[in-house]
């Protein structure tokens, strides 16, 4: 079953139980057991998870660690619990201390709730204070299960963990502080826009006119960004209703159509991204769409013989298939969000010059 399925049974599960669940020895049974199975591991395995493993420190003997998860004998994560009503936030000082001796690379805070994952990016061997990836089963992402996928046990790769965990930690540092500055624009921020259009010194008052200024300006090229996708997704989406319209009003009931063909708001948005790139070499009548069970396929000319790129928008994961190097060569790359398709301009681009 797809891993995004069960983390929201799993959801579903944690808000009908979690006012019933009185303690943390319940919250690991009812909630961290069954999220340690959705990785792919055996919880009846000892051998592959470990619970209350002994990780002595120094003079301090006994001290255990809730659970050690383990792969090929190998010690993967590790993994403290506190109960769902505590914060996820407030005992790392703990799970530092295990992960100085646990020997692996990973350690996971949780309340059953929200997941905590550590690494030691700052100095080896010593966990960093701040986590690099954190899942809240409450408000699943599709890019938060992306990444937990790696930490599955079909898909578990160290090197890939560790490639994407920088990357991971500082992007959700900068975005905290971009919201932050949002919020509140900081004097280094407010002079660094301003400077670039006001000549003249920048008093105290002409400060705290201008911080009020920034807020407002950067509230609302936020919002009318939001504003423009909502009207584009209702645009699309009357484009669908007119295009049902039109199929049931120019086509008889046939118990031969495909009725279970069904184009997608994002399949049509994709379209439009499409069109736009390849708007820049030819007119937008000369692109078309023929949607299949299988995939969405934007076509030069309405012609099947001559496809320009494939939408597969049919699964968990989204991909879209080029064919910059043949039509019989086509190359299938997966999306992270449909803005992605953006960046595979070229590759539209020498499809069209394939056909010319």
């Amino acid at each position: 079953m797809d891993l995004k399925i069960k983390l929201e049974q799993l959801h579903q599960k944690v808000i009908g139980l979690k006012e019933q669940i009185g303690t943390e020895e319940a919250t690991k049974n009812a909630f961290v057991m069954p999220f340690i199975q959705i990785l792919g591991y055996d919880i009846f395995n000892p051998t592959e998870v470990v619970p209350e493993h002994v990780c002595d420190i120094g003079t301090k003997k006994g001290e255990k660690v809730d659970y050690v998860i383990k792969n090929n004998d190998e010690p993967i994560f590790i993994i403290e619990c506190k109960h769902w009503k505590e914060s996820a936030d407030a005992h790392n000082s703990q799970l530092h201390r295990y992960y100085h001796v646990s020997k692996t690379r990973f350690g996971v805070l949780t309340n059953g709730i929200v997941y905590n994952f550590y690494t030691d990016l700052e100095k080896p061997n010593i966990m960093d204070e701040k986590p690099f990836f954190t899942i809240n089963i409450e408000d699943l992402k599709d890019s938060s299960i992306k990444i937990l996928e790696s930490f599955t046990k079909k898909d578990y790769n160290l090197e890939s963990i560790l490639d994407s965990a920088e990357a991971l930690k500082y992007i959700k540092a900068i975005r905290k502080e971009f919201e932050k500055e949002i919020e509140n624009p900081s004097d280094e921020l407010v002079k660094l826009l301003v400077n670039r259009f006001f000549e003249k010194p920048i008093t105290s008052n002409r400060m705290v006119s201008f911080k009020e200024y920034a807020k407002k300006a950067l509230t609302t090229s936020i919002n009318e960004s939001i504003s423009f996708r909502l009207k584009s997704a209702l645009s699309i989406n009357e484009q669908i209703e007119k295009r049902e319209d039109d199929i049931k009003t120019s086509q008889p009931i046939d118990e031969n159509n495909d009725s279970k063909i069904v184009t997608t708001e994002e399949e049509l948005e994709g379209f439009q991204i499409v069109k736009a790139i390849l708007r820049e070499k030819i007119p937008s009548s000369r692109i078309a769409y023929r949607d299949t069970l299988s995939y969405f396929g934007i076509l030069l000319d309405d012609n099947n013989r001559k496809p320009l790129c494939r939408l597969h928008f049919n699964t968990a994961n989204k991909y879209l298939e080029t064919f910059h190097n043949g039509k019989e060569s086509g190359e299938k790359v997966l999306l992270n969000s449909l803005d992605d398709i953006y960046t595979f301009r070229n590759q539209l681009h020498q499809t069209l010059e394939n056909y010319n």
